[in-house]
């Protein structure tokens, strides 16, 4: 068998599986209900699973600390940026980038703090560009400074 998981500690499993299926279309693969400390729930968006774990110190899982982000995020591109946002606003999510349109990549994005300490990028695209004319548009924006 082959598979790839992303896998990430929160403080409860259970209560973060709560808040991401009020935001994506989650599909529930193993979702467990022991004390806390000891759950863990599999999930999928889009076909990719993800693997939770609440934090337990004794196991050395720790979960991220408020004002302590982390340089990793989930990037989830979406049919509809603008629904899916207001989702993770009305969760209680917390704005880092509102829905910003960048015609010229052919893309909208958008990003956000869950209340587990994760951030999330969206992604909508309207037109796909290449790798070339985004190198290229990068270039040129950059040459404008």
């Amino acid at each position: 068998m082959k598979n790839v998981e992303i896998d990430f500690v929160v403080t409860e499993s259970r209560k973060a599986l709560e808040l991401y299926e009020k935001i994506f279309d989650v599909e529930r693969i193993e979702v467990t209900d022991l004390p806390k400390g000891e759950n863990e729930v599999i999930f999928s968006i889009y076909g990719v699973h993800f693997h939770m774990l609440d934090e337990n110190p004794d196991f050395h899982l720790n979960a991220p600390k408020p004002g302590d982000p982390k340089s990793t995020w989930f990037n989830i591109t979406v049919e509809d940026i603008k629904e899916t946002y207001e989702k993770a606003m009305n969760a209680g999510c917390v704005e880092i980038q509102p829905v910003t349109e960048l015609p010229d990549y052919g893309v909208s994005n958008a990003m956000f703090a869950d209340s587990f300490g994760y951030i999330w990028m969206l992604h909508q695209v309207h037109r796909e560009v290449s790798l070339d004319e985004r190198v290229r548009l990068w270039e040129e924006k950059k040459g404008d400074k």
